[in-house]
């Protein structure tokens, strides 16, 4: 008799989700990188891990490389941001070694590039803005509009801000600036810390004023606010190198779309296929994740409250994630 009451309890919780066992009998670790879009996606997967696949995880926090390299020898389990252009020759290295594998996409359509507040260009009824620069569309039309972005420091010439000095994308934009004519027109404006940069973009876009800078996503600033990214000749491999490579180069191009991806250490994928099925289907966009971005800046919320607010508010696309089980045990979690 006691026993059969055991056997319908155990029945009834799994029922309920409760009694769900991860497939993999230790913690599993994700690589928390300094960035905030990482650790919002590490937060969203690792809540779906443990509510949904009952298991245990964990986050190690670092910088870039150290936590790639953690990725290889096993001390860390998943990786959901491997931008793959920027540690192109550690990645390459573990993966033929065979220590590390990316076995998905998490957004394809990370950008860069020179942007401008849309109100610059079409204006902004709502605010009372018109249209300042209204056949601005490429960087080879920034010469007739210098006055429009003037540098109260050097009013004969435009304001670009560049990225923080030492950034891999402020010596690309400066040498830009130089193969498309514009440091005639234009100074090279660089601001002292990311914050500044940022300061100076929302600011600007709060007052309606006019403003040229460079920038990238996934960001909470291009989730929140509306920018314009201005046309550049398409990106070209072969100019690119040479932009990278040369001192001088005469030619310049867009930065190329970087494909995020998500990678695990390939124990994992021996030892648990399920997550790891479940980490193949992870798919985002770079204006989702901009979106997530803005509602954690402009709600003050954590990592935590903003992958919440993700699971409540985007079921239709997580659920295509994980099987429906998995997903009734998330959504009674929430």
């Amino acid at each position: 008799m006691r026993k059969a009451f055991v056997t319908l309890a155990l029945l009834a919780l799994a029922g309920l989700g409760l009694a769900q066992k991860c497939e993999i009998n230790r913690t599993i670790v994700f690589a928390d990188y300094d960035w905030e879009s990482a650790r919002v996606h590490n937060r969203i997967a690792q809540f779906i891990l443990e509510k949904g696949y009952g298991c245990k995880t964990d986050a190690l926090p670092g910088t870039s490389i150290p936590l790639i390299t953690g990725l290889g020898r096993g001390d860390i389990d998943v990786s959901m941001e491997i931008w793959y252009n920027l540690s192109r020759d550690i990645i390459d290295r573990l993966e033929s070694e065979g220590k590390i594998q990316r076995i998905g996409v998490n957004f394809p359509d990370a950008v860069q590039g020179w942007f401008v507040p849309t109100y610059v260009i079409k204006g902004d009824e709502k605010r009372g803005i018109k249209p300042m620069a209204p056949d601005l569309k490429s960087v080879f039309d920034l010469p007739k509009y210098k006055d429009l972005f003037r540098d109260p420091e050097e009013p004969s010439k435009g304001r670009f801000y560049n990225g923080v000095l030492g950034w891999f994308a402020e010596k690309v934009n400066t040498k830009k600036l130089k193969a498309y004519g514009l440091d005639k027109h234009y100074t090279n404006f660089r601001p002292g810390t990311a914050d500044a940069l940022v300061a100076a973009i929302a600011s600007a876009y709060e007052r309606g004023r006019p403003i040229l800078f460079y920038y990238w996503g996934p960001t909470w600033v291009l989730g929140k606010y509306d920018f314009t990214m201005l046309e550049e000749p398409p990106y070209d491999p072969e100019v690119w190198n040479a932009l990278i490579e040369e001192e001088n180069p005469t030619r310049a191009c867009a930065y190329p779309l970087e494909t995020v991806y998500i990678a695990v250490n390939t124990r994992l994928i021996k030892e648990a296929p399920s997550v790891v099925e479940f980490l193949k289907k992870y798919r985002t966009s770079n204006e989702l994740t901009s979106k997530l971005l803005a509602y954690m800046q402009d709600n003050r919320a954590s990592e935590e409250e903003t992958a919440r607010y993700f699971l409540r508010n985007y079921q239709d696309v997580w659920t295509e994630w994980v099987p429906a089980e998995v997903a009734e045990r998330v959504k009674k979690a929430l």
